[in-house]
């Protein structure tokens, strides 16, 4: 672990209680303005973190974090999807939206720092696990073209929770026992996506470091992204057909990584101008209207 290590965890400390000051507060709704506003403040701070790793160990790792950074950053959209279809077939409040948000943060932080550490060592120490990090992120590509987004991976946890315990009445907040049961589904499809990210994210980077640190910026942004994008995520219809093309292209470097060297530089504009295309697309071409329905 770097020497750096110990202030990092206090910026993400301080950052997650200046969240919680913004986002959190009781019977006020999160304005959209405020959410983009802390969106992007999180975003020019991670590009900042970038630039002083630039400075302080190199362009390369920088380079690597930056993508880093933008891969989990574009994968986490579509966990917003799920979140969206989660708490809207839960009917779940705007006061206990932020709850489970903030606890799944927390909770995200804890298990992706885990497992980029054990990714990092396998691939470390077994040179053939990159061709299987490589094959289950050919297979979440194959997934997410042929699955609308979203729904596939809430679906099961939905079903789950609402055969447990949960009883709405009347907008009334949910009972620790029924939130708990939220948050453990909010984790659970979390950790579906960390087998898709950790390892696009380790194709970029086999620092465990740098690795974590992308994902932490990433994950630290989610909780506003959602309050931000949470009336416009159905707008980008598209997305996910540009996340598969992300995570084929990432595929395709680890299974071919003994062959053919792609640069992290060359990967961060890559996966910029599918980003790009695909955003463009979904604005301008149509959709079939949806509408989203609680799973059966």
């Amino acid at each position: 672990m770097p020497a750096h290590a110990l202030p990092f965890f206090v910026l993400i400390a301080v950052l997650l209680l200046i969240d919680l000051t913004l986002l959190q507060r009781k019977g006020r709704p999160v304005s959209a303005g405020l959410a983009w506003g802390w969106t992007f403040f999180l975003a020019l701070l991670a590009g900042g973190y970038a630039l002083w790793i630039g400075a302080t160990t190199g362009r390369q790792p920088a380079i690597e974090f930056a993508t880093g950074y933008l891969i989990e950053g574009s994968l986490s959209v579509d966990n917003l999807f799920v979140f969206l279809l989660l708490f809207r077939s839960l009917r779940l409040n705007a006061e206990d939206q932020r709850r489970v948000l903030l606890w799944g943060v927390l909770g995200a932080i804890v298990l992706r720092g885990a497992m980029i550490l054990l990714g990092a060592t396998l691939l470390n120490r077994f040179a053939w696990v990159q061709y299987v990090f490589g094959v289950i992120l050919a297979v979440a590509a194959v997934r997410l073209l042929f699955h609308k987004t979203g729904e596939t991976a809430a679906r099961g946890p939905v079903r789950w929770i609402q055969s447990c315990c949960l009883r709405y009445q009347g907008g009334t907040q949910l009972k620790w026992s029924a939130l708990l049961l939220v948050i453990a589904a909010i984790e659970a499809t979390d950790l579906l996506f960390a087998v898709d990210s950790i390892p696009a994210v380790l194709s970029v980077t086999r620092s465990p470091w740098i690795a974590f640190t992308s994902n932490i910026f990433a994950v630290l942004g989610l909780r506003s992204l959602y309050f931000a994008l949470s009336a416009m995520l159905d707008r980008f219809h598209l997305l996910h057909y540009g996340l598969a093309c992300i995570l084929g292209f990432v595929a395709l470097k680890m299974l071919t990584a003994r062959w053919i060297t792609v640069s992290a530089g060359t990967s961060l504009l890559v996966i910029v101008a599918i980003l790009g295309i695909f955003a463009v697309l979904s604005r301008t071409l149509p959709s079939t209207p949806k509408k989203i329905t609680e799973p059966r």
